[in-house]
């Protein structure tokens, strides 16, 4: 393979919209993606010239103008049939079974089973460079809360399948030891037909404008979960396995604190945490967390909801500081079905109301939402939309 130089100055220059040096990797890698059927954007390709040079154009308004903020992950189209997908760089010294458990759970057995939400790993491409450097091909994934849920009925159905997807994890003796905000994503192609651009996902997939969506009620998702580089799989011959603690997104797990910093804990149990934190943060609690997804990186302003109070006492056993004390997952399933089945239909059709929104507002939005619902209803369309894919 031909490559240049990392260090060689791309015109115009970084601080002009040229490549940033984490984008480096790519650029020296686009001619043999593209012969390993992956095509990257223009902006990677070795002779790219800007676009906006010698015109009146914003580097902003232009899509070869939108560089990556991490260089661990790219978008690309996969060249035999158009598909959108997302390329994962993988440093198999320091993340030694990450690939092969994507394998593992991306096995036409796994598959197989509707409850897997994990995300598929669909190619894997050994680095011709660096012989500890793999790159992973997976779908292109939408943030899950992007756009905002609308109903109580929509923000249950995600609550199901993240549920769900643990529980089969935990049933492959699988812990996933990193779920967050930041790893679980959605499948937006029903809400989005037309597709989306991965790096600004309010846009088209060319650029040329802002994309339309249908509503999740609509075209219901699936929800996944994501990055498996902390994830381990376990023998159960061996017993209860016991680790020491690994810092993933959320660093408050109870165990992982002042003296239990060098204390084995059970991951499984601390899964229990991670998932509890996950509702609890995207759904009941308002924060501002820095978010660097697939497709991009920002600050995101979370706006959980005034009438998902119903979890907060089931959450609070998920994150309780003694983790013999949490729920396990099936405990977890059990009582969210439940508690989900107590709650009515007009219930699940309710506008979920962010806590921000002023009195003009929220009057306004009700009142669409009171069409909006009568659309639904006339359509015969469930309160819990279900994904049929």
């Amino acid at each position: 393979m031909t490559t240049q130089s990392s260090d060689a100055t791309p015109p115009p220059g970084r601080l002009h919209g040229g490549l940033r040096p984490h984008e480096h990797f790519w650029r020296d890698r686009q001619v043999w993606l593209e012969e390993h059927g992956y095509m990257l954007r223009p902006r990677y390709k070795p002779d790219w010239q800007p676009s906006w040079l010698g015109t009146s154009k914003s580097l902003l308004s232009c899509e070869d103008g939108l560089a990556i903020i991490t260089g661990g992950v790219l978008d690309a189209t996969r060249i035999s049939d158009g598909a959108m997908v997302m390329l994962k760089k993988v440093d198999t010294d320091i993340h030694p079974y990450e690939v092969d458990l994507g394998h593992f759970l991306s096995s036409e057995t796994m598959t197989s089973d509707p409850r897997n939400r994990c995300v598929r790993t669909l190619d894997v491409l050994p680095d011709p460079v660096e012989g500890n450097i793999k790159i992973i091909v997976l779908p292109l994934l939408r943030q899950f809360d992007d756009p905002d849920f609308a109903t109580v009925g929509e923000a249950v159905a995600c609550l199901q399948q993240v549920i769900e997807g643990l529980q089969f994890m935990h049933e492959q003796h699988v812990a996933h030891r990193d779920i967050s905000i930041l790893n679980v994503m959605m499948d937006g192609t029903p809400m989005y037909p037309d597709m989306w651009h991965p790096r600004v996902s309010i846009m088209k997939r060319d650029y040329s404008g802002r994309v339309k969506h249908y509503a999740r009620t609509e075209r219901p998702p699936k929800y996944y979960h994501i990055d498996f580089g902390l994830s381990r799989k376990y023998d159960p011959d061996n017993g209860p396995p016991r680790e020491l603690p690994i810092f993933g997104g959320d660093k408050n797990v109870p165990e992982f604190q002042g003296d239990g910093y060098d204390k084995p804990a059970d991951p499984f149990r601390t899964d229990i945490y991670y998932l509890g934190s996950f509702i609890r943060e995207g759904f009941l609690e308002v924060s501002v967390s820095p978010c660097f997804s697939a497709q991009h990186a920002h600050v995101c302003a979370l706006q959980p909801y005034c009438n998902m109070e119903f979890m907060r006492s089931f959450v609070a056993d998920m994150v309780q500081n003694d983790p013999e004390s949490r729920p396990t997952i099936e405990e977890v399933a059990s009582r969210s079905e439940k508690l989900f089945s107590q709650l009515a239909s007009w219930n699940l059709r309710a506008r979920l109301v962010q806590r921000d929104e002023n009195v003009l507002v929220r009057t306004v939005l009700g009142i669409k939402h009171i069409f909006r619902t009568a659309r639904y209803l006339v359509k015969r369309l469930p309160a819990i939309p279900t994904p049929t894919y």
